[in-house]
């Protein structure tokens, strides 16, 4: 070897090694808190796009008050460093990821941002193998292979901290297997760019293939059907990739939806794939090996229990397809098709679509006054409205089911319907809309989860605020339970029923806005004699022929002396004081195992209902309550082994009372109201106190905001509730 040439290989190992050395150079001066917090962010973001950290990083990451040893995890899954210098210049160099991709998938990688000019401006990246990828035309370019972007959204943050160091997640899709070759450029803003191009990076690219997954789904009665599935790695990265994923495939999920006969494309490795059909069927969990060629995965569901064989239906009467966790642009939500997936997927027999303010003129045009031409004999759907995002939202957002027109007269925008409630309940009322009020404990928060509580709420919230007028107009057939706290739910509805009214429990999710997890975590189970159908079920609710339940437990056939819950009026008459035999058939599914995070939560956190908040010790004993006039007078522990059981109680019914069954705070009954000598329910004198003290509450805060022009129509319907909880106190009082 010449010394020439000794030379050459001398300096070319040695800048080769200077610039490994340097790659990803260490940040001395950092403060530990700021970074840490970012660090925490950055976690749970990489969390909820499906690529999580290992958890051996993610605790020591969570314990070190080393900033260097930050920096050695994190740097080791960077692509890439970002050094921004003083002036604001950027360049970029290689990290020590593995420039691994997949082939129809995403994968995410950390960004190192050392930022000198302590800038906070967005940090932007764009790549010349990217543009124009997804609407390709017969003659484009074919070197256009990749999307990129970066996860600037929460728990992210949009734009830099301005700290010395932090880190970024970049997410990289590929449209085809194989290498290939990109450049990568990133800048934080106009002119940024370093001026000898090293803000660009070339980057070779390996693609695993996918293979396609068929998936057999069948159900436990031996025809197909669709399922919910959350597919994951090794890591506990989730396929598909939530980072692009389109309708009807929501990113906010880690499940997809399959029928029988659709598939998945997944690259080479092994999988835990976790199949499910909503709360009354049993998770299971299969252990999966893919290699590049196609194969089929056989999923055969298995049931618990099955209310529908007898006669009660569940449905959630709350849920969006815009709005939320919904993206509304450029699509202003998604389709009838999507939602019916989901129902589907769920095994939801009813799903109350409900359109509301984002995204109202084009949901609106789903509006058919009937059942959706995609319902099923099995599964219905039905677009109606929920009156949120309106002028008169500050007093209650209301859910209108049944509706044959729904447009409130007179108006054409939103901005002209009435500022408070009661009209528009007047006029859903009048063509036979069944009526009630969402997300019912907002406004109505409870410190404590006595029931009855005597603590008046402030009143200032979108659930169930004008209720307590609303029923003494006859004009609220039902308030919605299970997607807020239960105390706030449950104790303006004890009140009103301590004092005469009779106003029915609705079970919701609000989807995808309270809970985004999946539709139907909270549900109404109706009986139906005869067959499935969208009306006879709102009708249900009316008449109060339902439970509501989060699915996990059960309180079917409930009686008072042989009278059924929902038939006829739900009375039973006594001539004179004396003893009722109770009865219902209950079941319950708890795994062996308790979640410790679920049971210890505060009742204001979520999940709000949740049959593990029930459970009795680290068994799986649930207690079953009887309740009469809001109090539970006796309760049975049963085991919550999905086993169902008819249990009996005796009471003894002094005066007039209504009596209901709960497993709280996870399932409750509708009332059957037992009436002594004929007498109405007058069971609290302190009750009727409460009522007077809200509607006065109630008033002070929504008058304001009520029109002008409507106001005097307001305070004497206000009025008209005052004077009927007066009369109703006096009554108590006798």
């Amino acid at each position: 070897m010449d010394r020439t040439t000794q030379l050459f290989f001398t300096l070319f190992f040695l800048t080769t090694e200077s610039t490994l050395a340097a790659s990803l150079p260490l940040v001395d001066k950092v403060d530990h808190q700021p970074l840490a917090a970012s660090v925490l962010r950055l976690i749970d973001a990489m969390e909820m796009i499906g690529e999580p950290l290992p958890a051996a990083e993610i605790a020591e990451l969570k314990s070190t008050s080393s900033t260097n040893r930050i920096q050695e995890i994190l740097d080791k899954h960077c692509l890439l460093a970002v050094n921004i210098n003083p002036e604001s210049r950027v360049k970029v160099m290689e990290g020590h990821a593995k420039h691994e991709l997949v082939e129809q998938g995403w994968r995410s990688f950390l960004v190192k941002v050392a930022n000198e000019a302590g800038i906070t401006a967005v940090l932007g990246v764009n790549s010349p193998q990217a543009d124009r990828l997804f609407n390709l035309s017969a003659g484009a370019v074919p070197r256009m292979w990749i999307d990129i972007q970066m996860v600037n959204r929460q728990p992210m943050k949009e734009r830099l901290s301005g700290l010395e160091l932090e880190y970024r997640i970049l997410q990289v899709y590929s449209r085809d297997k194989g290498r290939r070759e990109a450049k990568l450029s990133f800048n934080v803003g106009q002119g940024t760019q370093d001026l000898g191009f090293r803000a660009d990076l070339d980057l070779l690219f390996t693609a695993s293939p996918a293979a396609k997954i068929t998936l057999r789904v069948i159900d436990s009665d031996g025809k197909p059907t669709t399922a919910s599935f959350v597919i994951k790695d090794k890591l506990g990265r989730i396929y598909p990739s939530r980072a692009k994923r389109l309708a009807p495939d929501f990113a906010f999920h880690p499940q997809v939806y399959r029928a029988d006969k659709e598939y998945v494309l997944l690259p080479p490795g092994d999988y835990s794939v976790e199949s499910t059909r909503g709360p009354e069927y049993r998770k299971k969990v299969h252990q999966l090996h893919v290699t590049e060629k196609p194969m089929e995965l056989a999923v055969h569901l298995e049931r618990w229990i099955d209310p529908a064989k007898q006669h009660w239906y569940s449905g959630d009467h709350h849920i969006h397809a815009a709005g939320c966790s919904h993206y509304e642009k450029p699509t202003e939500g998604v389709y009838p098709e999507d939602m019916m997936r989901h129902i589907v997927g769920e095994d939801l027999k009813v799903g109350s679509v409900l359109t509301w303010g984002p995204s109202w003129y084009f949901q609106k045009t789903f509006f058919e006054g009937k059942d959706n031409k995609l319902s099923s004999l099995e599964n219905k759907m039905r677009y109606d409205v929920e009156v949120s995002g309106f002028p008169s939202s500050h007093t209650g957002h209301i859910c209108l089911l049944r509706l044959k027109q729904q447009d409130y007269p007179g108006t054409s925008r939103i901005e002209d319907w009435p500022s408070w409630g009661i009209p528009i309940f007047r006029w859903a009322k009048a063509q036979g809309a069944i009526t009630g009020f969402a997300h019912s404990g907002w406004g109505l928060t409870q410190t404590t989860a006595t029931l009855p509580s005597d603590e008046v709420p402030a009143f200032d919230g979108i659930g169930a605020n004008e209720f307590i007028v609303g029923v003494t107009h006859d004009l609220v057939d039902f308030i919605s339970t299970v997607d807020t706290p239960f105390p706030s739910e449950l104790n303006i509805w004890y009140h009103t029923l301590n004092v005469g009214y009779r106003t029915r429990i609705s079970g919701e999710t609000d989807f995808p806005c309270i809970y985004g997890d999946r539709v139907g975590m909270g549900r109404s189970y109706v009986r139906q004699e005869k067959s499935l159908e969208y009306d006879d079920w709102a009708v249900g609710i009316r008449e109060g022929r339902n439970y509501v339940s989060d699915g996990k437990s059960h309180l079917i056939d409930f009686r008072v002396n042989e009278v059924r819950m929902g038939d006829g009026a739900s009375e039973v008459n006594l001539r004179a004081p004396g003893k009722v035999t109770v009865s219902v058939n209950v079941a319950a599914l708890l795994d062996q195992t308790p979640d410790e995070k679920i049971r210890r939560a505060h009742f204001d956190k979520q999940p709000y209902w949740e049959l593990e908040r029930a459970r009795l010790g680290n068994g799986r004993l649930v207690p079953v309550e009887l309740i009469v006039n809001g109090k539970a007078i006796a309760r049975q522990e049963i085991d919550a082994d999905g086993v169902q059981r008819k249990i009996e109680f005796d009471a003894q019914i002094d005066v007039s009372s209504w009596v209901a069954i709960r497993i709280l705070p996870s399932s409750h009954t509708n009332p059957i109201w037992v009436l002594v000598d004929g007498k109405p329910v007058r069971a609290s004198k302190k009750s009727a106190e409460w009522c007077l003290a809200a509607v006065e509450k109630c008033r002070t805060q929504k008058m304001p905001r009520i029109r002008l022009e409507e106001r005097g129509d307001a305070e004497r319907a206000y009025d008209f509730a005052r004077n009927a909880y007066l009369q109703r106190l006096r009554e108590s009082e006798r």
